[in-house]
């Protein structure tokens, strides 16, 4: 489910992905909960992240960070795309959940404009069981 772009991102746009695989690297460590009640926090006052600000985000990420590039990345990839797009006055929506077809496996993932970003899925692949947006409440 990871797409390799080979997306080379610009000097700038590198360092602040590096900035946010690093603290995505340590909020994955994290609880469920906690990495929602800091998301939501973060997300406060943001816009959402149109599809091409989160695609452009995730190609980053995966640029900069061979764990983010793996299958098994999923959750530290999602936590950094939306910590970048924050980096710019926006968030999409942080998603957590399962695939729904076998074999059955959770994912981390982000949306934007109400679909699933960068992830060569049908739609209907995942169903999210937790997810963070703009305006989403802290608990």
């Amino acid at each position: 489910m990871v797409d390799r772009s080979g997306v080379v991102p610009r000097a700038g746009r590198r360092l602040e992905a590096m900035a946010a695989v690093g603290a995505a690297r340590l909020l994955a460590t994290q609880s469920p909960a906690r990495i929602r009640r800091v998301l939501a926090r973060l997300g406060g006052g943001a816009r959402p992240a149109d599809y091409a600000t989160a695609l452009a985000a995730r190609q980053a990420v995966m640029a900069v960070s061979p764990t983010c590039r793996e299958e098994r990345g999923c959750v530290p990839r999602s936590i950094a795309t939306t910590l970048l797009c924050r980096m710019t006055g926006s968030v999409p929506t942080w998603c957590v959940g399962v695939r729904t077809v076998a074999p059955f496996a959770a994912h981390a993932w982000v949306e934007a404009d109400g679909a699933i970003v960068g992830e060569p899925v049908p739609p209907g692949y995942l169903r999210a069981l937790l997810a963070v947006g703009p305006g989403t409440e802290p608990w």
